[in-house]
C-alpha cells in the first residue's frame, strides 16, 4: 500500500509533521514549567502530548469527521490553565489542588462532548451558528494567532526586548515564505510551508550557532494525573464546563469551513464520531497531564496555502509525529527547531485564514444599523486582546480566564446579537442606505 503513495503525498506528510509541531510542542513545556514539574515529567509529558495528537489525528482523517484538519491540544484551554495557575497563590490554592480541579473538569468536559455529541448536538450549534457568528470567530481567531506569531517572530527576551537579529532574520523568512506561495510553481507553492522551515532551520543555525543539549530522560510514560488528583474545586470545574461548550462550538466552525473546500457537507454522523473521538482523546488528557484536544480551525490555512487536500498526507504526518514521541532521540531533534522560524512560517500560513473569514460574510450586505451585527463582537474582541492580563485582576479567579480572552467574549457576544437581534427589519433600507463615506476636501 505504501508503494502507491506518490512523493507529493510523502512530502505533505512531512509537512504536516512540522505543522503538527510548531502547533504543538510549546503548550506541554509551558504548562509544565506552570505546575513547577520535574525535568523528566515534562519530558514525559511532551512525549504523551506528541504520541496522543498523532493517533488522534489518524483516527479523525480514517473514521472521525474524515477530513485533512488536524485535532490536537485546543489554544482556548491553554490560557485558562495558564492563567489559573498564576492566580492559584492569590487566591490560597496550591498547584496541585489547582491541577486537580483541572483533571475533575477535563474529564467532565470529555463526558458532555461524547453525551452532548451522540445526541445530535451539532445539529443545534449549526443552527445558532450563522455565517456572521463563524465570520466573527475566524476574524478574531485569524487575529489572534497572527499576533502570537508575529511576538514569536520577533524573539521577546524576559524583559520584553525585541532580538533585532532574530526579528530580522524572521522577516526574512516570512518574505521568503510568502514569495514562494505568490510566484513559485504550482509544486513548489504547495510545498513553500515545508521549504520555509527547512531553509529556515538551517539559516538560524549558521548565524545563531550553538550546542543543544541532550534531552533529559523521560518520565514514565503511564504517569497518571501529573498535575494533581482529581478533586472537587467546583469554581475550576465549572470553568472548564463553559469551556468545554465553547470548545464544542470550535469544531462546528473548524467542519463548517472546511467542507467548502472539500465541497461536500460534513453528515450528522461525521460530526457524532468527530466528537466522541475527541471527547474520549480529552479524558486521556486529564489522566496524562495534557490539555484536552480541540479541531485546529488553522488547518484551514494550511490547506488553501497548499491546495493539498489528501487525507493521506494528515495520516502520514500523524504517524511520523506519533513516532517522535515513541522515539526521544527524535523528539529531542525537533525540540531544537527554533521557536522564531516555526512562527514566521506560521504567520504566513495563517494569512490564509482572513481570506477565509472575508469568504464566510461574502454577500451579506450591511447598512449603518446592521454593521453592528459584526462590527460590535470583532472590535470588542480584538479590544480585549490588547488589555493586559493583570487588568482583569479584579474579576473573580473562575471567571478571569473567560472575560479576559477576546476571541471567547467576541464569540459570545455575537451568537446574543444573532439570537437576540432580528436583523431582517433593518437589512431593507440597505440598497437606500449604504454606509456613508465622508469626502475628503482639499486642504
Amino acid at each position: 500500500m505504501l508503494k502507491t503513495i506518490s512523493p507529493k503525498i510523502w512530502l505533505a506528510g512531512v509537512q504536516w509533521l512540522f505543522f503538527m509541531f510548531t502547533n504543538t510542542i510549546v503548550v506541554p513545556l509551558s504548562l509544565g514549567h506552570a505546575f513547577q514539574l520535574a525535568p523528566d515529567e515534562i519530558a514525559a509529558s511532551l512525549q504523551r502530548s506528541f504520541i496522543l495528537t498523532g493517533v488522534l489525528c489518524i483516527l479523525q482523517a480514517l473514521w472521525g469527521h474524515r477530513y485533512a484538519v488536524m485535532d490536537g491540544p485546543a489554544g482556548l484551554w491553554w490560557g485558562l490553565v495558564l492563567n489559573l495557575c498564576a492566580s492559584a497563590p492569590s487566591v490560597g490554592l496550591s498547584l496541585t489542588e489547582v491541577g486537580g480541579g483541572l483533571a475533575s473538569g477535563f474529564l467532565l468536559a470529555s463526558l458532555t462532548m461524547i453525551v452532548l455529541g451522540s445526541l445530535g448536538f451539532a445539529s443545534f450549534l449549526k443552527k445558532i451558528f450563522t455565517p456572521i457568528v463563524m465570520g466573527v470567530s475566524l476574524f478574531l481567531l485569524t487575529i489572534q494567532l497572527v499576533m502570537t506569531f508575529f511576538k514569536g517572530m520577533l524573539g521577546l527576551n524576559s524583559a520584553g526586548e525585541v532580538d533585532l537579529k532574530v526579528a530580522i532574520l524572521s522577516i526574512v523568512i516570512a518574505i521568503f515564505v510568502g514569495i514562494l506561495h505568490l510566484k513559485g510553481s504550482r509544486v513548489i507553492s504547495s510545498y513553500s510551508i515545508l521549504i520555509g522551515i527547512i531553509v529556515g532551520w538551517i539559516a538560524y543555525e549558521l548565524i545563531f550557532p550553538s550546542v543543544h543539549s541532550v534531552q533529559e530522560q523521560a518520565g514514565s510514560f503511564f504517569s497518571l494525573f501529573p498535575w494533581g488528583a482529581p478533586n472537587m474545586q467546583v469554581g475550576i470545574i465549572l470553568t472548564a464546563f463553559i469551556v468545554g461548550l465553547i470548545n464544542m462550538t470550535n469544531s462546528i466552525t473548524c467542519l463548517v469551513t472546511v467542507e467548502k473546500l472539500y465541497k461536500t457537507k460534513t453528515s450528522d454522523s461525521q460530526y457524532k464520531r468527530s466528537y466522541l473521538l475527541t471527547g474520549i482523546f480529552t479524558a486521556f488528557s486529564a489522566c496524562f497531564g495534557l490539555l484536552p484536544f480541540g479541531l485546529f480551525t488553522s488547518s484551514v490555512g494550511l490547506l488553501e496555502s497548499t491546495k493539498i487536500l489528501e487525507r493521506k498526507a494528515l495520516i502520514i504526518g500523524g504517524a511520523m509525529f506519533a513516532l517522535l514521541g515513541i522515539i526521544p532521540a527524535l523528539s529531542g531533534l525537533f525540540s531544537s527547531l527554533p521557536a522564531s522560524v516555526g512562527n514566521a512560517v506560521l504567520f504566513v500560513a495563517y494569512l490564509q485564514m482572513f481570506g477565509t473569514s472575508l469568504r464566510t460574510i461574502q454577500g451579506i450586505q450591511f447598512n449603518s444599523k446592521t454593521v453592528y451585527r459584526i462590527a460590535l463582537p470583532v472590535l470588542l474582541g480584538i479590544s480585549i486582546m490588547n488589555i493586559p492580563p493583570q487588568a482583569f485582576a479584579i474579576l473573580p479567579l473562575y471567571i478571569r480566564p473567560l472575560f479576559s480572552n477576546g476571541l471567547v467574549m467576541g464569540v459570545i457576544l455575537s451568537l446574543v446579537l444573532e439570537t437576540g437581534i432580528n436583523w431582517s427589519k433593518y437589512e431593507l433600507p440597505a440598497a437606500r442606505e449604504p454606509i456613508a463615506i465622508p469626502e475628503m476636501k482639499n486642504a
